[in-house]
């Protein structure tokens, strides 16, 4: 019992100087211990740190780079002569895009200029009819005088029974009919000054005159859309459409024009990030395509309904299997600098917005 009773064992110099070899020392367990406390500790500070670095922020990768664009079509229908502008190629507002065949409207000016010739002819001709001389009134005046004298007499001589009952009824017919004449004579007259009025929507030209002109007016108008122009300034898109020969339909876009001076970013964000959100809150936009690059911006705008508000088909929920779905809202966010690299639309973006109104 006292070989193994620790308190009597020997000592590591006695045990040495007797030849044993002495027995290997434990190692102390308080290093393996703060090393394993250590390794928790870093993780929980690194992790509240990092927790701390989110408050006052709200990200989100649902974002992509919007530019404003305009399909430009033709407003007369016919065949490209000529395309003035190539694929991506950069435009000013005004530039010549393409050009239509200009000769069929050539030749309606042509025709409104002859159609303004016929109506002047026309007012001419009416102006010098015997309907408006007062040749016929006059004349049919002279046949009821006449007439009228010619009855009298027949009238006198059936009184004394010296003519027959149907040289009176002729004589009588005779006066009715002069008088008859008369009226349509005066009608014809009012009907020709009618048609050299002039109404008080074209003062001083004649209607007719006027409607000529508005043809050539318009003949004109179309002979200035056979050159379509570009809208606003930006970049030349889907032009695979523009070939000389090609047969031009109306109001059917032939080419795309993107602003590249007005790029936002359309980010849709959790509708339970909208809380802290508002307008006017710093932003910083990163692009997938230039992971090197930060932008500046603020928070233009809260969209006014979610997603599927506003979807072709949106979401029906009036349904006994009901899952809730976080919805998401479109916000807009506005570039506040220009960036080094061509931003192009459609890019994917990481948008952070700073609820706090600091930029971290």
């Amino acid at each position: 019992m006292a070989e193994a009773d620790p308190q009597f064992a020997e000592s590591p110099r006695v045990a040495e100087a007797a030849g044993e070899k002495p027995a290997p020392r434990q190692p102390r367990r308080w290093g393996r211990l703060v090393l394993m406390l250590s390794l928790p500790a870093a993780l929980l500070i690194g992790g509240y740190v990092y927790w701390q670095g989110l408050q006052g922020q709200i990200s989100t990768d649902n974002a992509y780079l919007k530019q404003d664009m305009v399909g430009v079509s033709a407003e007369i229908a016919g065949r490209i002569a000529e395309v003035a502008v190539r694929e991506n190629q950069l435009v000013k507002a005004g530039d010549l895009l393409f050009r239509i065949d200009p000769e069929p409207y050539r030749l309606q000016i042509a025709e409104a200029d002859a159609a303004i010739a016929a109506a002047q002819a026309n007012v001419t001709a009416l102006a010098n009819a015997s309907e408006l001389t007062g040749a016929d009134i006059s004349a049919a005046r002279e046949d009821i005088a006449f007439a009228q004298s010619r009855f009298e007499r027949q009238e006198a001589l059936w009184q004394r029974g010296f003519t027959t009952k149907a040289d009176y009824d002729a004589a009588q017919h005779a006066v009715a009919q002069a008088r008859e004449q008369l009226r349509l004579a005066q009608a014809d007259q009012q009907e020709a000054r009618a048609r050299l009025s002039q109404g008080a929507a074209v003062p001083g030209v004649n209607p007719q005159v006027a409607a000529a002109m508005a043809r050539r007016a318009e003949a004109e108008l179309n002979l200035r859309r056979t050159e379509v122009r570009a809208p606003m300034s930006g970049r030349v898109s889907q032009s695979e459409r523009l070939q000389v020969g090609q047969q031009v339909v109306m109001s059917l876009p032939m080419v795309t024009i993107v602003a590249s001076t007005t790029s936002y970013i359309e980010a849709n964000f959790k509708e339970t990030d909208l809380g802290a959100m508002r307008v006017g809150q710093p932003a910083e936009v990163r692009f997938d395509a230039y992971p090197d690059i930060a932008l500046k911006g603020h928070v233009a705008s809260i969209g006014a309904g979610t997603g599927s508000e506003f979807s072709v088909l949106p979401a029906q929920n009036a349904t006994g299997n009901w899952v809730k779905v976080t919805q998401r809202v479109p916000v807009r966010i506005a570039i506040d600098e220009a960036s080094p690299r061509p931003l192009i639309a459609g890019l994917s973006s990481d948008v952070t917005v700073f609820t706090d109104g600091k930029r971290h």
